[in-house]
């Protein structure tokens, strides 16, 4: 069920006029569950159950959390001494650490099982041992969505962990986990957010609704009319990596960071406007990544929702930035090691996360260098600093993007290496500017810049200025920008990239 078609539009409409036509909590959320059990299964039949199953086992291991968290409940005689009172709550507190520890490796297990076990297999395994076993062509289709489904589990475990309570309502606990607008690509909430939500949940006001349907009609701007074209092109330049110019690898590179971002926001805000009609608001998930100065401004822009999610249950764990320089450059390069592999079972992804480790220790130390030098952080500060350190930041994500983009190290090396002085072949130029798209390269330049530019000038409005459209401004371009979604977006679209991971 596309997120960008007729069917989810009438789907989301008669979810809707069920939810709210229905008053007692407990039936609105099993209404959602429901609907979110029938929208999974439009994608994945065959994977529903075993989702279910872990919905009941991570249920249940919080549970256990949240009831043993004293020695008190287990404790009969309560004249006991300091030392054997010490001794209970230790006992219990070790309890707890394995329960919540047995949770983390069950839901890591399974994530592994689905997304890196036969890759792995066919890595350790000599070539005529794979073949034998026939894994050369072998594919193991994971659940859509258990990298986000499972780092919702961890973050639900850790935090009950930490002393958050635990809920005892199945459906409400299923219904947030499987709750149709994140389920897919996020993005990652923390149950807590929700509950409380759904406690205190009123229809919508006009403002809200008006904000909920400029979201969707935004998000599918985004998509439709932006991403899957500009990834059309993005697509042809990165199959024919032997025939294309390194300025058609540039212009791909380009275009490829800009249809990412504008693919994944884009199934952000549909998400978002889709949980804000069910008076539900889901957290944002990019603040203009793009006009970051820094890679760790970046990372406090880019993909919100999974950085602080690495903050909180690896980063600070790990130490952070407590224990010295050393230890905290050692443990930027697990976080971003980690986001690699989360991202896919490839070199690739291990490659990018890695380029981001080493960017975010360069900065690290850069950062602790002009800390000790007036001159350097005057110059870091100045409108020359901050466009030269605008530069390098957004020259390192995009070039990183090649890894991102080319996960085999074979075909992303050999982009890299055809960045500088390699030239197009002639019936490559043929084929894409004159055949597919009717424009010359330059005009394909231009126009990527036209569309950088226009995100500038909304940045500009929005973060600078702090001016926003008014309600009836979003009630009136509503509906022009479904029709420009129906009447210029490729046929066929593209499915969202944040899909496959």
């Amino acid at each position: 069920m596309n997120f960008i078609s007729i069917t989810y539009g009438l789907f989301l409409l008669s979810v809707l006029g069920v939810y709210w036509t229905v008053e007692e909590e407990n039936i609105r959320l099993f209404v959602l569950l429901i609907a979110s059990i029938i929208f999974y299964t439009s994608y994945q039949p065959a994977y529903i159950l075993l989702l279910l199953v872990l919905v009941f086992i991570n249920y249940r291991i919080g549970i256990e959390l949240g009831e043993n968290t004293s020695p008190r409940q287990h404790t009969q005689d309560w004249q006991i001494s300091n030392e054997e009172w010490q001794y209970a709550q230790a006992d219990w507190g070790r309890r707890r650490l394995i329960l919540v520890s047995v949770g983390v490796f069950l839901n890591i297990f399974i994530l592994f099982g689905f997304k890196y076990f036969i890759p792995l297999l066919k890595f350790a395994l000599p070539q005529a041992t794979t073949t034998s076993l026939g894994l050369d062509s072998f594919k193991l289709i994971a659940p859509l969505g258990i990298s986000y489904f499972v780092f919702e589990c961890i973050a639900y475990l850790v935090d009950i962990y930490r002393g958050a309570p635990a809920t005892g309502n199945f459906i409400k606990f299923a219904a947030y986990k499987l709750f149709f607008a994140k389920v897919t690509s996020g993005p990652i909430t923390r149950f807590h957010q929700l509950a409380t939500q759904f406690k205190t949940n009123q229809f919508p006001t006009a403002d809200a609704i008006t904000e909920a349907l400029w979201l969707i009609a935004r998000g599918a701007v985004k998509k439709g009319l932006f991403a899957d074209n500009i990834g059309t092109f993005v697509d042809i330049c990165f199959g024919n990596l032997q025939r294309a110019g390194s300025t058609d690898i540039w212009l791909a590179t380009f275009a490829y960071g800009l249809q990412l971002y504008l693919d994944f926001s884009g199934y952000v805000d549909i998400a978002r406007g889709s949980a804000l009609l069910f008076g539900l608001k889901l957290p944002e998930n990019f603040d203009f990544p793009y006009f970051a100065t820094s890679i760790a401004d970046f990372w406090r822009r880019w993909h919100m929702t999974l950085g602080d999610w690495l903050r909180n249950y690896l980063y600070f764990p790990l130490g952070g930035s407590r224990a010295g320089l050393e230890r905290t450059c050692v443990n930027l390069m697990i976080v971003m090691v980690v986001c690699g592999i989360w991202h896919g079972a490839t070199l690739g992804f291990l490659a990018w996360g890695m380029l981001h480790g080493f960017a975010l220790i360069l900065h690290r130390l850069v950062d602790t260098w002009c800390d000790r030098s007036e001159f350097l952080e005057a110059f870091w500060q100045s409108p020359i600093g901050i466009i030269f350190a605008w530069l390098l930041t957004q020259l390192m994500v995009f070039t990183s993007w090649i890894w991102f983009r080319l996960p085999n190290l074979k075909d992303s090396w050999l982009a890299t290496q055809h960045l500088w002085g390699h030239p197009a072949d002639a019936q490559f130029a043929q084929l894409v500017y004159v055949e597919a798209f009717k424009m010359s390269q330059a005009q394909i330049a231009l126009l990527l810049f036209i569309l950088a530019t226009c995100m500038s000038i909304t940045y500009f409005f929005s973060r600078r200025l702090k001016l926003q459209f008014n309600w009836h401004l979003k009630l009136i371009f509503i509906p022009f920008c479904f029709y420009a979604v129906w009447l210029l977006a490729p046929e066929g679209s593209l499915p969202f990239i944040y899909f496959d991971y």
